[in-house]
Protein backbone atom coordinates (compact mmCIF):
# COMPACT_ATOMS: atom_id res chain seq x y z
CA UNK A 1 0.00 0.00 0.00
CA UNK A 2 1.62 3.47 -0.98
CA UNK A 3 1.96 5.90 1.89
CA UNK A 4 1.04 9.44 1.50
CA UNK A 5 4.20 11.69 2.03
CA UNK A 6 4.01 14.67 3.95
CA UNK A 7 5.96 17.87 2.57
CA UNK A 8 8.79 17.28 5.17
CA UNK A 9 9.55 14.15 4.06
CA UNK A 10 9.46 15.23 0.67
CA UNK A 11 12.28 17.89 1.41
CA UNK A 12 13.98 15.21 3.29
CA UNK A 13 13.85 13.00 0.20
CA UNK A 14 15.39 16.22 -1.58
CA UNK A 15 17.98 17.05 0.98
CA UNK A 16 19.25 12.72 1.11
CA UNK A 17 17.41 9.63 0.41
CA UNK A 18 18.29 7.38 2.98
CA UNK A 19 17.25 10.39 5.38
CA UNK A 20 13.74 9.94 3.92
CA UNK A 21 14.32 5.73 4.76
CA UNK A 22 15.49 6.57 7.92
CA UNK A 23 12.12 9.22 9.22
CA UNK A 24 9.35 6.47 7.74
CA UNK A 25 11.36 3.22 8.83
CA UNK A 26 13.55 4.56 11.81
CA UNK A 27 12.77 7.87 13.28
CA UNK A 28 13.85 6.53 16.53
CA UNK A 29 17.32 7.26 15.59
CA UNK A 30 16.54 11.00 14.31
CA UNK A 31 19.12 13.39 17.53
CA UNK A 32 17.45 16.89 17.10
CA UNK A 33 19.87 18.94 18.33
CA UNK A 34 19.29 21.83 20.19
CA UNK A 35 20.10 24.34 17.72
CA UNK A 36 17.12 22.60 15.61
CA UNK A 37 14.74 22.73 18.16
CA UNK A 38 15.02 26.10 18.85
CA UNK A 39 14.67 26.81 14.50
CA UNK A 40 11.49 24.91 15.57
CA UNK A 41 10.36 27.11 17.80
CA UNK A 42 10.96 29.99 16.01
CA UNK A 43 9.05 28.61 13.24
CA UNK A 44 6.53 28.75 15.71
CA UNK A 45 6.58 31.86 16.95
CA UNK A 46 6.80 33.47 13.24
CA UNK A 47 3.77 31.11 12.61
CA UNK A 48 1.59 33.12 15.24
CA UNK A 49 2.76 36.19 14.55
CA UNK A 50 1.71 35.71 10.57
CA UNK A 51 -1.65 34.38 10.94
CA UNK A 52 -1.98 37.93 13.09
CA UNK A 53 -0.73 40.30 10.29
CA UNK A 54 -2.69 38.47 7.94
CA UNK A 55 -5.59 38.17 9.80
CA UNK A 56 -6.10 41.42 11.78
CA UNK A 57 -9.76 41.68 12.52
CA UNK A 58 -9.62 37.43 13.32
CA UNK A 59 -11.98 35.87 10.99
CA UNK A 60 -10.01 33.57 9.41
CA UNK A 61 -10.01 29.79 10.46
CA UNK A 62 -7.27 27.86 11.89
CA UNK A 63 -6.78 23.65 10.56
CA UNK A 64 -5.42 21.87 13.95
CA UNK A 65 -4.19 18.62 11.81
CA UNK A 66 -2.62 16.96 15.10
CA UNK A 67 -6.10 17.30 16.81
CA UNK A 68 -8.16 16.74 13.97
CA UNK A 69 -6.75 13.94 12.31
CA UNK A 70 -5.09 14.47 8.83
CA UNK A 71 -8.53 13.02 6.98
CA UNK A 72 -10.68 15.58 9.07
CA UNK A 73 -8.27 18.35 8.02
CA UNK A 74 -8.47 17.81 4.61
CA UNK A 75 -12.00 17.62 4.39
CA UNK A 76 -12.42 20.65 6.44
CA UNK A 77 -10.65 22.82 4.34
CA UNK A 78 -12.12 21.50 1.39
CA UNK A 79 -15.34 23.21 2.99
CA UNK A 80 -13.69 26.02 4.31
CA UNK A 81 -12.17 26.59 0.21
CA UNK A 82 -15.93 27.48 -0.64
CA UNK A 83 -15.99 30.55 1.61
CA UNK A 84 -13.98 33.99 1.51
CA UNK A 85 -11.83 33.97 4.76
CA UNK A 86 -7.95 33.50 5.76
CA UNK A 87 -7.25 29.60 6.39
CA UNK A 88 -4.16 29.16 8.17
CA UNK A 89 -2.71 25.61 7.70
CA UNK A 90 -4.98 24.29 5.03
CA UNK A 91 -4.73 20.66 4.09
CA UNK A 92 -3.97 19.64 0.40
CA UNK A 93 -4.05 15.75 -0.12
CA UNK A 94 -3.13 14.34 -3.76
CA UNK A 95 -0.78 12.13 -5.88
CA UNK A 96 0.36 10.39 -3.13
CA UNK A 97 1.58 13.49 -0.95
CA UNK A 98 0.10 15.60 1.67
CA UNK A 99 1.00 19.57 2.87
CA UNK A 100 -0.47 22.37 5.26
CA UNK A 101 -0.12 25.48 3.54
CA UNK A 102 0.63 28.45 6.38
CA UNK A 103 -1.42 31.10 4.55
CA UNK A 104 -4.47 31.33 2.24
CA UNK A 105 -6.05 34.40 1.69
CA UNK A 106 -9.38 34.97 -1.07
CA UNK A 107 -8.74 37.06 -3.83
CA UNK A 108 -10.73 38.03 -6.89
CA UNK A 109 -14.77 38.46 -7.36
CA UNK A 110 -17.00 36.47 -9.18
CA UNK A 111 -15.36 33.90 -11.83
CA UNK A 112 -12.32 35.25 -11.06
CA UNK A 113 -12.43 33.85 -7.35
CA UNK A 114 -8.94 32.23 -6.18
CA UNK A 115 -6.72 31.79 -3.34
CA UNK A 116 -3.06 33.71 -2.82
CA UNK A 117 -0.83 30.93 -0.82
CA UNK A 118 1.86 32.31 2.09
CA UNK A 119 4.48 30.54 2.44
CA UNK A 120 5.92 31.70 6.11
CA UNK A 121 9.20 31.22 7.17
CA UNK A 122 11.42 32.07 9.76
CA UNK A 123 14.69 33.02 7.52
CA UNK A 124 15.78 36.57 6.62
CA UNK A 125 15.51 35.98 2.93
CA UNK A 126 14.47 33.09 0.24
CA UNK A 127 16.70 30.11 0.31
CA UNK A 128 17.06 27.32 -2.39
CA UNK A 129 14.80 24.99 -0.72
CA UNK A 130 12.19 27.66 0.63
CA UNK A 131 11.48 27.29 -3.50
CA UNK A 132 11.12 23.66 -2.94
CA UNK A 133 8.75 24.05 -0.07
CA UNK A 134 6.17 26.62 -2.22
CA UNK A 135 6.86 24.61 -5.47
CA UNK A 136 5.50 20.99 -3.31
CA UNK A 137 2.28 23.41 -2.16
CA UNK A 138 1.54 24.85 -5.07
CA UNK A 139 1.68 21.39 -6.79
CA UNK A 140 -0.95 19.78 -4.24
CA UNK A 141 -2.89 22.58 -3.83
CA UNK A 142 -4.08 22.85 -7.64
CA UNK A 143 -3.68 19.35 -7.71
CA UNK A 144 -6.62 19.18 -5.54
CA UNK A 145 -8.93 21.44 -7.44
CA UNK A 146 -7.55 24.90 -5.56
CA UNK A 147 -8.20 27.73 -7.95
CA UNK A 148 -4.91 29.17 -7.04
CA UNK A 149 -3.98 32.45 -8.49
CA UNK A 150 -0.70 33.24 -6.66
CA UNK A 151 2.12 31.81 -4.95
CA UNK A 152 4.26 33.51 -2.23
CA UNK A 153 7.16 33.36 0.16
CA UNK A 154 7.40 35.86 3.76
CA UNK A 155 10.10 35.70 5.04
CA UNK A 156 11.35 38.46 8.44
CA UNK A 157 12.87 41.83 7.49
CA UNK A 158 15.28 41.64 9.82
CA UNK A 159 15.74 45.64 9.67
CA UNK A 160 12.35 45.98 10.72
CA UNK A 161 12.15 47.44 14.29
CA UNK A 162 9.39 46.15 16.61
CA UNK A 163 7.43 49.05 17.65
CA UNK A 164 5.46 47.38 20.70
CA UNK A 165 1.98 47.12 21.33
CA UNK A 166 1.99 43.65 19.75
CA UNK A 167 2.18 45.60 16.56
CA UNK A 168 3.53 42.66 13.63
CA UNK A 169 2.91 44.39 10.59
CA UNK A 170 5.68 44.61 8.92
CA UNK A 171 7.89 41.91 10.34
CA UNK A 172 7.23 40.19 7.01
CA UNK A 173 7.94 40.86 3.54
CA UNK A 174 6.47 38.61 0.57
CA UNK A 175 8.69 37.80 -2.57
CA UNK A 176 5.99 36.60 -5.65
CA UNK A 177 7.19 32.84 -6.46
CA UNK A 178 4.13 32.08 -8.70
CA UNK A 179 6.04 31.65 -11.85
CA UNK A 180 8.37 29.74 -10.77
CA UNK A 181 6.60 27.61 -8.50
CA UNK A 182 3.84 27.12 -11.31
CA UNK A 183 6.46 25.96 -13.35
CA UNK A 184 7.92 23.12 -11.49
CA UNK A 185 4.48 21.09 -11.42
CA UNK A 186 6.28 17.77 -13.40
CA UNK A 187 9.26 18.20 -11.69
CA UNK A 188 7.22 17.74 -8.17
CA UNK A 189 5.39 15.16 -9.90
CA UNK A 190 8.69 12.60 -9.95
CA UNK A 191 9.83 13.80 -6.43
CA UNK A 192 6.79 12.30 -5.45
CA UNK A 193 7.46 9.15 -7.83
CA UNK A 194 11.08 9.08 -6.10
CA UNK A 195 10.43 9.46 -2.83
CA UNK A 196 7.62 6.83 -2.97
CA UNK A 197 10.22 4.23 -4.69
CA UNK A 198 12.77 4.66 -1.57
CA UNK A 199 10.38 4.14 1.39
CA UNK A 200 9.57 1.60 -0.20
CA UNK A 201 12.64 -0.29 -0.18
CA UNK A 202 13.50 -2.77 2.58
CA UNK A 203 16.83 -1.36 3.60
CA UNK A 204 18.26 1.93 3.10
CA UNK A 205 19.80 3.62 -0.11
CA UNK A 206 23.83 3.05 0.77
CA UNK A 207 24.80 7.04 0.99
CA UNK A 208 27.82 7.91 2.97
CA UNK A 209 27.93 10.69 4.95
CA UNK A 210 28.92 14.19 3.11
CA UNK A 211 28.24 17.55 2.71
CA UNK A 212 24.38 16.85 2.32
CA UNK A 213 24.44 16.24 6.22
CA UNK A 214 24.55 19.30 7.45
CA UNK A 215 23.72 21.26 4.43
CA UNK A 216 20.50 22.90 3.55
CA UNK A 217 20.01 22.00 7.06
CA UNK A 218 21.56 19.88 10.06
CA UNK A 219 20.13 16.47 9.69
CA UNK A 220 19.56 14.67 13.00
CA UNK A 221 20.25 11.07 11.41
CA UNK A 222 24.29 11.74 11.05
CA UNK A 223 25.30 10.20 14.60
CA UNK A 224 23.27 7.14 13.53
CA UNK A 225 24.94 6.98 10.10
CA UNK A 226 28.32 7.50 10.86
CA UNK A 227 27.76 4.95 13.39
CA UNK A 228 27.35 2.61 10.54
CA UNK A 229 30.43 3.70 8.48
CA UNK A 230 33.79 2.70 9.26
CA UNK A 231 35.83 5.37 11.22
CA UNK A 232 38.94 6.94 10.09
CA UNK A 233 41.16 7.47 13.13
CA UNK A 234 42.67 10.83 12.21
CA UNK A 235 39.14 12.04 9.78
CA UNK A 236 40.29 14.74 7.48
CA UNK A 237 37.75 16.79 8.93
CA UNK A 238 39.21 17.67 11.62
CA UNK A 239 41.28 20.36 9.19
CA UNK A 240 39.97 23.89 10.32
CA UNK A 241 39.41 25.71 7.44
CA UNK A 242 39.30 23.63 4.66
CA UNK A 243 39.26 25.63 1.10
CA UNK A 244 36.80 24.80 -1.15
CA UNK A 245 39.85 23.67 -3.30
CA UNK A 246 40.28 21.13 -0.81
CA UNK A 247 37.37 19.81 -0.20
CA UNK A 248 37.26 19.09 -3.75
CA UNK A 249 40.08 17.55 -3.61
CA UNK A 250 39.54 15.68 -0.69
CA UNK A 251 36.17 14.39 -2.39
CA UNK A 252 37.44 13.24 -5.89
CA UNK A 253 40.13 11.21 -4.03
CA UNK A 254 38.18 9.90 -1.45
CA UNK A 255 40.88 10.92 1.21
CA UNK A 256 39.28 10.05 4.96
CA UNK A 257 43.13 10.16 6.85
CA UNK A 258 45.21 12.87 7.57
CA UNK A 259 47.79 10.97 6.60
CA UNK A 260 46.90 10.61 2.95
CA UNK A 261 46.93 14.09 2.67
CA UNK A 262 49.69 16.08 1.51
CA UNK A 263 51.61 18.93 3.42
CA UNK A 264 52.04 20.76 -0.07
CA UNK A 265 47.31 21.00 0.06
CA UNK A 266 48.15 22.49 3.80
CA UNK A 267 48.11 25.80 5.25
CA UNK A 268 50.61 26.11 8.22
CA UNK A 269 48.01 26.15 10.73
CA UNK A 270 46.08 22.56 8.99
CA UNK A 271 49.96 21.18 8.99
CA UNK A 272 50.45 21.76 12.48
CA UNK A 273 47.21 20.08 13.30
CA UNK A 274 48.27 17.28 11.33
CA UNK A 275 51.09 16.78 12.55
CA UNK A 276 50.61 17.22 16.52
CA UNK A 277 47.39 14.45 15.50
CA UNK A 278 49.52 12.27 13.97
CA UNK A 279 52.07 12.31 16.74
CA UNK A 280 49.56 12.26 18.96
CA UNK A 281 51.53 15.21 21.09
CA UNK A 282 50.39 18.86 22.01
CA UNK A 283 51.80 21.66 20.15
CA UNK A 284 52.70 24.43 22.77
CA UNK A 285 54.70 27.56 22.28
CA UNK A 286 54.51 28.98 25.70
CA UNK A 287 57.19 31.66 25.24
CA UNK A 288 56.06 33.09 21.98
CA UNK A 289 52.21 32.93 23.80
CA UNK A 290 53.58 34.85 27.00
CA UNK A 291 55.56 37.46 24.77
CA UNK A 292 51.82 38.07 23.17
CA UNK A 293 50.52 38.67 26.30
CA UNK A 294 53.09 40.56 28.45
CA UNK A 295 52.40 44.22 26.71
CA UNK A 296 48.97 43.56 28.94
CA UNK A 297 50.02 44.60 32.44
CA UNK A 298 47.34 43.55 35.52
CA UNK A 299 44.94 44.06 36.52
CA UNK A 300 43.00 42.17 33.65
CA UNK A 301 39.35 41.71 33.28
CA UNK A 302 38.02 38.44 31.86
CA UNK A 303 34.42 39.00 30.17
CA UNK A 304 31.80 36.53 28.75
CA UNK A 305 28.15 37.25 27.78
CA UNK A 306 24.96 35.22 27.37
CA UNK A 307 22.50 36.73 24.57
CA UNK A 308 19.46 35.59 23.42
CA UNK A 309 17.76 36.34 20.43
CA UNK A 310 13.49 36.31 19.06
CA UNK A 311 12.43 35.73 15.66
CA UNK A 312 9.80 37.83 16.68
CA UNK A 313 10.81 40.45 18.82
CA UNK A 314 9.19 41.17 22.35
CA UNK A 315 10.77 44.54 23.47
CA UNK A 316 10.29 47.81 22.12
CA UNK A 317 12.63 48.99 19.62
CA UNK A 318 14.52 45.94 19.13
CA UNK A 319 15.03 43.51 15.67
CA UNK A 320 14.33 40.27 14.44
CA UNK A 321 17.30 38.20 15.85
CA UNK A 322 18.91 40.82 17.28
CA UNK A 323 21.01 39.80 20.37
CA UNK A 324 20.24 40.84 23.52
CA UNK A 325 22.89 40.43 26.40
CA UNK A 326 21.12 39.54 29.54
CA UNK A 327 24.22 37.85 31.48
CA UNK A 328 27.73 38.41 32.19
CA UNK A 329 30.74 37.13 33.74
CA UNK A 330 33.38 39.46 35.02
CA UNK A 331 36.74 38.01 36.55
CA UNK A 332 38.97 40.23 37.64
CA UNK A 333 42.82 38.91 38.26
CA UNK A 334 45.02 41.68 40.25
CA UNK A 335 48.69 41.94 40.23
CA UNK A 336 49.03 39.37 43.45
CA UNK A 337 47.18 36.47 41.06
CA UNK A 338 44.05 37.32 43.17
CA UNK A 339 40.71 36.85 41.00
CA UNK A 340 37.30 38.06 42.13
CA UNK A 341 34.50 37.81 40.63
CA UNK A 342 31.75 40.05 39.38
CA UNK A 343 27.85 38.96 37.72
CA UNK A 344 25.00 40.12 36.09
CA UNK A 345 22.02 37.91 35.38
CA UNK A 346 18.12 39.50 34.86
CA UNK A 347 15.84 37.26 35.00
CA UNK A 348 12.98 39.79 35.01
CA UNK A 349 11.40 39.14 31.66
CA UNK A 350 11.87 42.83 30.84
CA UNK A 351 14.33 44.35 27.98
CA UNK A 352 17.68 43.41 29.88
CA UNK A 353 19.93 46.16 27.86
CA UNK A 354 20.34 49.22 29.84
CA UNK A 355 20.91 47.53 33.62
CA UNK A 356 22.98 45.24 31.67
CA UNK A 357 25.46 47.85 30.39
CA UNK A 358 25.88 49.79 33.61
CA UNK A 359 26.64 46.81 35.07
CA UNK A 360 28.88 45.96 32.62
CA UNK A 361 30.52 49.11 33.39
CA UNK A 362 30.89 49.25 36.82
CA UNK A 363 32.13 45.97 36.70
CA UNK A 364 35.38 46.38 34.47
CA UNK A 365 36.76 49.11 35.96
CA UNK A 366 38.44 52.16 33.94
CA UNK A 367 41.78 50.81 32.68
CA UNK A 368 43.45 47.32 32.75
CA UNK A 369 43.38 44.92 29.75
CA UNK A 370 39.52 43.36 29.14
CA UNK A 371 40.12 40.18 28.19
CA UNK A 372 37.44 37.52 25.69
CA UNK A 373 37.66 34.60 23.86
CA UNK A 374 36.35 35.58 20.58
CA UNK A 375 36.31 39.51 20.56
CA UNK A 376 33.95 39.64 17.64
CA UNK A 377 31.34 38.55 19.74
CA UNK A 378 31.68 40.89 23.29
CA UNK A 379 32.93 43.93 20.96
CA UNK A 380 30.10 43.81 18.50
CA UNK A 381 27.46 43.84 21.76
CA UNK A 382 29.17 46.09 23.53
CA UNK A 383 28.47 48.74 20.10
CA UNK A 384 25.43 47.68 20.06
CA UNK A 385 24.63 48.89 23.22
CA UNK A 386 26.62 52.08 22.76
CA UNK A 387 24.20 52.90 19.97
CA UNK A 388 21.07 52.02 21.77
CA UNK A 389 22.27 54.07 24.78
CA UNK A 390 24.10 57.02 23.49
CA UNK A 391 24.14 58.34 27.32
CA UNK A 392 26.83 55.08 28.06
CA UNK A 393 28.50 54.81 24.79
CA UNK A 394 31.31 56.82 25.70
CA UNK A 395 32.45 54.39 28.87
CA UNK A 396 31.45 51.54 26.87
CA UNK A 397 33.49 52.58 23.72
CA UNK A 398 36.30 52.55 26.46
CA UNK A 399 35.87 49.12 27.18
CA UNK A 400 35.85 48.29 23.83
CA UNK A 401 38.91 49.76 23.20
CA UNK A 402 40.80 47.76 26.15
CA UNK A 403 39.95 44.74 24.60
CA UNK A 404 42.28 41.98 24.35
CA UNK A 405 41.34 38.84 22.56
CA UNK A 406 43.03 35.26 23.72
CA UNK A 407 41.42 33.26 20.86
CA UNK A 408 44.70 34.05 18.29
CA UNK A 409 47.00 33.44 20.86
CA UNK A 410 45.31 29.84 21.47
CA UNK A 411 45.23 28.96 17.81
CA UNK A 412 49.18 30.48 16.99
CA UNK A 413 50.30 28.94 19.73
CA UNK A 414 48.44 25.70 21.15
CA UNK A 415 46.96 22.75 19.80
CA UNK A 416 46.39 19.51 21.55
CA UNK A 417 44.90 16.15 19.35
CA UNK A 418 41.63 16.36 21.61
CA UNK A 419 40.74 19.58 19.98
CA UNK A 420 39.81 17.83 16.60
CA UNK A 421 40.40 20.98 14.86
CA UNK A 422 38.50 23.62 17.08
CA UNK A 423 39.37 26.04 19.33
CA UNK A 424 36.79 26.83 21.16
CA UNK A 425 37.23 27.34 24.57
CA UNK A 426 35.16 23.72 25.28
CA UNK A 427 37.68 22.25 23.10
CA UNK A 428 41.08 23.94 24.45
CA UNK A 429 39.72 23.74 28.29
CA UNK A 430 40.08 20.47 29.26
CA UNK A 431 43.38 19.95 27.32
CA UNK A 432 45.00 22.62 29.17
CA UNK A 433 42.70 22.44 32.49
CA UNK A 434 41.88 19.31 32.68
CA UNK A 435 40.34 19.65 36.11
CA UNK A 436 38.06 22.35 34.65
CA UNK A 437 35.10 20.78 32.04
CA UNK A 438 32.02 21.51 30.65
CA UNK A 439 29.92 18.49 31.09
CA UNK A 440 30.56 18.58 35.17
CA UNK A 441 28.01 21.40 35.32
CA UNK A 442 24.28 20.96 35.94
CA UNK A 443 21.74 21.72 33.44
CA UNK A 444 23.74 24.25 31.01
CA UNK A 445 26.73 23.40 29.27
CA UNK A 446 26.22 25.33 26.56
CA UNK A 447 25.24 28.86 24.54
CA UNK A 448 22.07 26.99 22.94
CA UNK A 449 21.05 25.55 26.45
CA UNK A 450 21.53 29.16 28.12
CA UNK A 451 19.35 30.57 25.83
CA UNK A 452 16.92 27.89 26.31
CA UNK A 453 17.33 28.42 29.99
CA UNK A 454 16.91 31.54 30.06
CA UNK A 455 13.41 31.42 28.46
CA UNK A 456 12.11 29.21 30.72
CA UNK A 457 13.01 31.18 33.41
CA UNK A 458 11.51 34.24 32.40
CA UNK A 459 8.24 32.10 31.09
CA UNK A 460 5.36 33.27 33.28
CA UNK A 461 4.27 29.68 34.24
CA UNK A 462 7.75 28.75 35.48
CA UNK A 463 7.49 27.98 39.41
CA UNK A 464 9.86 29.61 41.78
CA UNK A 465 11.19 27.07 42.61
CA UNK A 466 12.35 25.89 39.15
CA UNK A 467 13.19 29.59 38.21
CA UNK A 468 15.79 29.47 41.05
CA UNK A 469 17.64 26.22 39.64
CA UNK A 470 18.13 27.70 36.23
CA UNK A 471 19.23 30.73 37.99
CA UNK A 472 21.93 29.02 39.84
CA UNK A 473 22.53 26.79 36.63
CA UNK A 474 23.21 30.03 34.49
CA UNK A 475 24.90 31.85 36.81
CA UNK A 476 27.19 28.33 37.23
CA UNK A 477 27.78 28.03 33.69
CA UNK A 478 28.87 31.96 32.76
CA UNK A 479 31.03 31.64 35.60
CA UNK A 480 33.40 28.61 34.52
CA UNK A 481 33.19 30.61 30.97
CA UNK A 482 35.06 33.50 32.51
CA UNK A 483 36.98 31.12 34.87
CA UNK A 484 38.29 29.67 31.88
CA UNK A 485 39.67 32.48 30.60
CA UNK A 486 41.48 33.39 33.83
CA UNK A 487 43.20 29.73 33.76
CA UNK A 488 44.00 29.87 29.67
CA UNK A 489 45.74 33.22 30.70
CA UNK A 490 47.64 31.54 33.39
CA UNK A 491 48.66 28.98 31.09
CA UNK A 492 49.85 31.00 28.17
CA UNK A 493 51.95 33.33 30.34
CA UNK A 494 53.42 31.21 33.11
CA UNK A 495 51.62 32.88 36.03
CA UNK A 496 50.10 31.19 38.94
CA UNK A 497 46.43 32.45 40.16
CA UNK A 498 46.45 31.92 43.94
CA UNK A 499 42.79 31.79 44.90
CA UNK A 500 39.76 33.23 43.59
CA UNK A 501 36.45 35.12 45.54
CA UNK A 502 33.20 35.45 44.24
CA UNK A 503 31.23 38.77 44.03
CA UNK A 504 28.14 38.20 42.50
CA UNK A 505 25.97 41.72 41.66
Amino acid sequence: MQRTLSKSKLLAYRQCPKRLWLEVHLPEACEDSGTIQAAHAAGHQVGEAARQIYDPLRRGKLIDPQAEGLDAAVARTQALLQTAQPIFEAGFRAEGALAFADVMLPTGRGSRVGWHMVEVKSATCVKDYHRDDAAIQAFLARASGVPLRSVALAHIDSNWTYPGNSDYQGLLVEEDLTEEAFARAGEVRGWITEAQAIVARKQPPRIATSEQCSAPYECGFIAHCQSQEPQAQHPVHWLPRRSQALKAHISKHYIRELSELSNDLLNSTQQRVKAATLADRAYFDQHAASQALAAHKLPGYFIDFETIQFAVPIWKGTRPYQQIPFQFSVHRLGRTGLATHHAFLDLSGNNPSRAFAQALIAACGERGPVFVYNAAFETTRIRELAERHPRLAPALQAINARVVDLLPVARQHYYHPSQQGSWSIKAVLPALCPDLRYEQLDGVQDGTAAQQAYLEAIAPATGVARKALLKRQLRAYCHLDTWAMVRLWAAFTGNTVKAWAKQDA
